[in-house]
């Protein structure tokens, strides 16, 4: 196997089994970027990305800088010789005079099937709009949003209640055994990078949290979806009494009626009307409380059959 001096950049958990990997295969991982530690929690205590954690239990030194971008840093991964840099969620965007320091590029594992969904959260975009097949691509980096050579894709299916945190925990995996045969294959010389087709893309935005804002006007599914794909975060809500419901466990319902209101309440589930079919909600959770099931919810909170959640203005 030819030894290439590998710098590692990536930041979530979602990364960590790409860089598992290649400490796994015996690759000579020199140096890992990451992001600064963030404060988190009601404390705000610092804390370090899951890739820090993790190169740091294998002694691998580590940089944090706040732009990587600055022409320091650019000067150090250059002194540090890298023949090849493998990205994965890093969270920052590579200047092009970054990208041409490798002579083996840039490589990164990305959360779909290249062109589409480009951006920051493709694998919640693609659960949001009802897609049954998602993926991942390696690529090689250019200056643009996720728009480099296609090295590799492996795709995989999407089950119609899956929701995204484990469709995440499967791409991670799918993503690091990708970036193997891709590392591999450049190095047996099998690989042609596939330049790929704008015509076929589309953009997978940051999310905010009013995307999570349910409009009781939408179809039954497409609202399930929306439960589905940002169960990790923002999370899906509705209005009750002018406070915040989230919603985190749905299925499809039988019923209708108008938009928004509720058909029935029981603890199996509160069915409510959409603008068509309906959604039964079996786990919720009120402004100030816990995450609870049906039963447990309307214990507390009587939510009666005819009562008419909001519909949002915007919809009207």
């Amino acid at each position: 196997m030819t030894d290439w001096r590998i710098i590692f950049m990536g930041t979530p958990a979602f990364a960590c089994p790409t860089l598992q990997t290649l400490l796994n295969r015996g690759e000579d991982v020199v140096a890992v970027f990451t992001q600064p530690d963030r404060p988190k929690g009601r404390g705000q205590r610092l804390q370090p990305p899951p890739v820090k954690e993790l190169a740091l239990r294998h002694n691998i030194p580590v940089h944090q800088p706040v732009k990587v971008r600055a022409p320091e840093v650019i000067d150090q991964i250059r002194a540090l010789r890298p023949d090849l840099i493998v990205v994965v969620a890093f969270g920052q965007i590579l200047p092009k005079a970054l990208l041409e320091i490798p002579p083996q590029g840039c490589i990164n594992v990305h959360a779909s099937l290249l062109p589409r969904y480009r951006g920051a959260a493709p694998l919640n975009w693609c659960i949001v709009n009802g897609e049954t097949e998602t993926g991942v691509t390696t690529m090689l980096m250019d200056v643009g949003l996720d728009t480099g050579p296609m090295l590799l894709k492996k795709a995989t299916p999407i089950d119609r209640d899956e929701e995204i945190t484990s469709l995440h925990d499967r791409m991670s995996l799918l993503g690091a055994a990708l970036l193997g045969d891709t590392l591999d294959g450049l190095r047996a010389g099998t690989i042609v990078a596939q330049p790929q087709d704008d015509t076929q893309s589309c953009y997978a935005p940051l999310l905010k949290k009013e995307d999570g804002l349910i409009d009781w006007n939408r179809p039954a599914q497409a609202l399930h979806n929306l439960v589905r794909g940002l169960a990790a975060w923002p999370g899906a809500y509705t209005l009750l009494q002018g406070e915040p419901l989230k919603v985190h466990r749905t299925s499809l319902g039988t019923g209708s009626g108008p938009a928004g209101a509720v058909l029935a309440s029981s603890k199996d589930g509160i069915e409510i009307a959409c603008g068509q079919g309906s959604l039964v909600i079996h786990e919720l959770q009120a402004a100030g409380s816990r995450r609870m099931d049906a039963a447990s919810f309307l214990a507390g909170h009587p939510l009666v059959p005819g009562t008419q959640l909001p519909v949002p203005e915007t919809a009207a």
